[in-house]
C-alpha cells in the first residue's frame, strides 16, 4: 500500500526533485510551498506558508511522512526570516505533524551548523557552534527536532554538504558563468582546504532511506573522496577548455574585501561564503552507509562537471528562470569586472 508524503518546501530546487524521486518510486506525493513548482507532474500542490500553523495543519491532514525542505538559505542575508521561517517554520512542522499523527518526519539541517571545525572529518557527534545567523537558525531547528523526538515525535535529520547537480544555480551559476567565459577562479591561499560536495540525486535517496527508517536518527551527508578546492576546480577547468585558470587569493584580504563589497549588496555573497570558502570541511558518512545501506555515486568533479554542462546547455534562457536562490542565476555586480581579468 503506498503512503502519502509531504514535502514541505517542494518548489525549491531539492523539495522539487525529492518530490520526483519519491513519486516515482510509488509514493503518493503532496507538497507544501508558496508556489507550486515550475514542473510538477502530476503532483498534489497545497500552497501556503510554513510561518502560518493553521495552513501548515490543513496540509498535513492525511499524511504519513513530512520530508521538511523548507529553509531561507544564506544568500537571502535576512535574520529575521532565517528566525521565522527556519526555526518558527520548523517548529510549525513539528506541532502539525505530531497532531496529525504522521508516522515520520524527516527534517533537513545543513552543514552550516558546525562553522569551522576543529577537526575533519565531521561526525554526527561533533559539536555544532555556527559562526553566522543562518547556522544558528539551522542548528536551533534542530535542537527543536531533538525536543520533539524525546517527546514521541519520529524525527530524523539529515545534513547535507553543499549540493550539486542539473540545474543547480545560484552561486554555483557565478562559477559556471566564469568558466563559460575563460575568466579566472579563485581560490584562498593555496586552495588547499579539502571541501565536499552532494550530489541531489544522492541526497535525495538518503533522505527517502531515512524516511523508511523507523527511530530518530542523524545523518552527514556528503559525496566520496572529497578533494581541496583547488583539485576539484582545476578539474573543471581542464574539462571545459576554455582557457580559465585557478588562482590564489590571499586568505585574509580576500574574505575582508568579500565583506566589505557583499555588505552593501554590490557582490552576491553571504557572511557564510567568505567565512567558509577558505576552510575545509567534509563529512565522515559512515553511519548513513551502515544504518540506511546508503552511498554516494560521484565524486566532487563528477558533480561539479555535470552541473557545469547542464549550465551551458541551458545558459541562453537561464535569464528568464526564476524560483529560489538555488534555482536562478544570480546578478554578477561588481564580480564583472573580476570576469574581464586577464
Amino acid at each position: 500500500m503506498s503512503r502519502t508524503v509531504l514535502v514541505a518546501g517542494g518548489s525549491g530546487y531539492f523539495g522539487a526533485l525529492l518530490a520526483e524521486r519519491a513519486k516515482a518510486r510509488g509514493d503518493n506525493v503532496r507538497i507544501f510551498d508558496l508556489e507550486a513548482p515550475a514542473d510538477a507532474t502530476d503532483i498534489e500542490v497545497v500552497r501556503g506558508d510554513v510561518r502560518d500553523r493553521g495552513a501548515v495543519r490543513a496540509a498535513f491532514e492525511g499524511v504519513d511522512v513530512v520530508l521538511n525542505n523548507v529553509a531561507q538559505v544564506p544568500l537571502a542575508k535576512d535574520h529575521e526570516l532565517f528566525w521565522s521561517v527556519n526555526v518558527l517554520g520548523a517548529a510549525n512542522v513539528l506541532l502539525a505533524a505530531r497532531d496529525a499523527g504522521v508516522s515520520k518526519v524527516v527534517h533537513t539541517s545543513s552543514s552550516a551548523i558546525f562553522g569551522i571545525p576543529d577537526t575533519n572529518p565531521v561526525t554526527e557527534a561533533t559539536p555544532g557552534k555556527p559562526l553566522e545567523a543562518y547556522g544558528r537558525a539551522k542548528l536551533e531547528a534542530e535542537l527543536l527536532c531533538h525536543e520533539a523526538a524525546a517527546a514521541g515525535l519520529d524525527v530524523s535529520i539529515i545534513r547535507p554538504r553543499t549540493i550539486l547537480g542539473h540545474g543547480r544555480l545560484g552561486i554555483m551559476a557565478i562559477l559556471f558563468e566564469f568558466v563559460a567565459e575563460g575568466a579566472p577562479v579563485f581560490v584562498m591561499g593555496g586552495g588547499r582546504n579539502r571541501y565536499q560536495f552532494v550530489h541531489a540525486y544522492d541526497l535525495a535517496d538518503a533522505t527517502l532511506l531515512a524516511a523508511d527508517r523507523e527511530g530518530p536518527a542523524t545523518y552527514n551527508i556528503g559525496g566520496d573522496s572529497p578533494g581541496t578546492m583547488r583539485e576539484t576546480l582545476t578539474a573543471l577547468v581542464e574539462h571545459a577548455g576554455t582557457g580559465s585558470k585557478v588562482r590564489s587569493l590571499p586568505t585574509g584580504p580576500a574574505a575582508t574585501a568579500m565583506k566589505l563589497l557583499a555588505g552593501p549588496g554590490w557582490i552576491p555573497l553571504a557572511p557564510y561564503h567568505w567565512l567558509m570558502y577558505g576552510e575545509s570541511l567534509w563529512f565522515d558518512t559512515t553511519k548513513a552507509r551502515e544504518e540506511l545501506g546508503w552511498a554516494p555515486t560521484q565524486d566532487n568533479a563528477e558533480m561539479l562537471i555535470e552541473s557545469y554542462e547542464w549550465f551551458l546547455r541551458n545558459r541562453a534562457g537561464l535569464g528568464d528562470r526564476h524560483g529560489s536562490h538555488h534555482q536562478s542565476p544570480l546578478p554578477l555586480g561588481l564580480m564583472k569586472l573580476i570576469k574581464k581579468l586577464p
